[in-house]
């Protein structure tokens, strides 16, 4: 009797302890119930054949955790009762000018600065290249990348949730995009190690690269204007869409982000114009 009631035992704790792992993993899971805009226009110049692999990527993860998608390439979405349902966005691999008014920049700034969310993939660095703020939101302006090619990229905040579970060195074929204008307010959790890249373009790479020297910020996230920013300037090839660890890596920064909105609050969006000032408070 002892023996059996011992066993019991064992099996009830085993089986509660499962159902707090579940728990904790639905409790984890910040995507589930929200709606998610996947922004795709890019202006003219280079597109990428990414894009639509990306949709269907992020969309595959919608239907494994739980969040409504929305793809659109259309400016004329960015309207105040539009957005005000939208919990974070995606922009990817967008590219030049993806707004077609003022008008339509103010209301994305409003967003963010009531509170919104955006993941930036790949070219959304080369994004709105002429508007301060927009550089300012996600980081840098693109200015060039080397060759595409098999390089190096190290996890340098091994404490950041939205990397934890990513290679500490994480070895690659992409772009290592580099940049100017970068905003000093960036976290970065991962950074392209330049010594792994090939030496026929090395003297461009020192030049573009300064004042960095061997490491440069690949994955960065940043609380902005009122709003949350999380870029990855990784993701060129359609194949990066069929990785799983690509595709972890792209849910991770979604989570991330899904973790840091609560709602918006339209009456904390200050801005007047797509060019007000700052303010750092």
């Amino acid at each position: 009797m002892k023996y059996k009631l011992n066993v019991f035992l064992t099996l009830f704790l085993m089986t509660l302890h499962l159902g707090n792992l579940l728990l904790a993993a639905e409790d984890e899971n910040e995507l589930k119930g929200m709606k998610v805009l996947v922004y795709t226009k890019n202006g003219e110049g280079y597109v990428h054949d990414n894009i639509p692999h990306a949709v269907e990527s992020i969309k595959r993860l919608g239907n494994q955790y739980g969040f409504q998608v929305e793809v659109t390439d259309d400016p004329g979405y960015f309207t105040k009762e539009n957005l005000q349902d939208i919990d974070l966005m995606v922009f990817t691999s967008t590219n030049n000018d993806v707004f077609e008014s003022d008008q339509q920049r103010l209301e994305f700034r409003k967003y963010i600065q009531a509170g919104g969310g955006i993941v930036g993939i790949h070219s959304v660095v080369g994004t709105e290249r002429n508007w301060e703020w927009f550089k300012m939101l996600i980081g840098g302006r693109f200015v060039w990348h080397p060759k595409f090619q098999k390089f190096k990229i190290n996890k340098i905040d091994h404490q950041h949730t939205s990397v934890k579970e990513m290679p500490s060195v994480w070895e690659k074929e992409d772009e290592c995009y580099l940049m100017k204008e970068l905003y000093p307010g960036i976290k970065v959790v991962m950074a392209h190690d330049l010594a792994s890249l090939d030496k026929d373009q090395e003297e461009r790479i020192l030049e573009l690269s300064a004042p960095f020297h061997r490491y440069y910020p690949a994955v960065w996230y940043q609380d902005f204007d009122g709003g949350f920013a999380w870029v990855t300037a990784l993701g060129h090839h359609i194949k990066d869409y069929e990785d799983p660890t690509f595709v972890n890596h792209i849910y991770q920064g979604m989570k991330y982000i899904a973790g840091k909105v609560n709602g918006r609050n339209y009456s904390k969006a200050y801005a007047s114009d797509r060019d007000t000032p700052v303010r750092f408070e």
